[in-house]
């Protein structure tokens, strides 16, 4: 991983801590067990078991490296309110093809739009970054062209 930095919400920040601890503390203790018993039937040449529980310890190694690095890396956001433009951390009601919807501005790594999380850098984040109250974005799509309308930031 590079040097920058890494935005993520409190929660955001509490659920990779959760990931790691349970990581450290359940899955790679039983998989170096299981890699031990995998080794300990012999011939490693043709001992698929060996393989595949390596592979599986390798996996949950580089896990912990990534989430240990994004841990230490990460920078705060909280969660805006009263603000009167588009920051991480606020919510945005935008009116969309005559919907509402609220979307949740957070980091890259917290980003998942089926929670209606959009990552600041995504076309709609940086659309919507800065913008304020009542102001109109125009997205361009695969299927051609979005218009939003902001109708509250909270």
């Amino acid at each position: 991983m590079n040097k920058k930095s890494f935005y993520l919400t409190s929660e955001g920040l509490k659920e990779l801590k959760k990931e790691l601890a349970v990581l450290v503390d359940e899955k790679r203790p039983k998989l170096i067990k299981r890699v031990a018993t995998a080794r300990s039937h012999g011939d490693l040449s043709e001992n698929s078991e060996y393989t595949a529980a390596r592979e599986d310890l390798a996996f949950v190694e580089g896990r912990v490296e990534e989430l240990g690095e994004l841990i230490t890396k990460a920078k705060v956001i909280q969660n805006k309110k009263g603000v009167s433009e588009v920051k991480l951390g606020c919510k945005v009601t935008v009116k969309v093809n005559g919907k509402k919807q609220t979307f949740e501005v957070v980091g890259e790594w917290e980003a998942d739009p089926l929670e209606q999380k959009i990552s600041h850098t995504s076309p709609l984040g940086q659309a919507l970054m800065g913008k304020k109250k009542d102001d109109k974005i125009e997205i361009e799509v695969p299927a051609g062209k979005v218009k939003y309308h902001i109708q509250k930031i909270h």
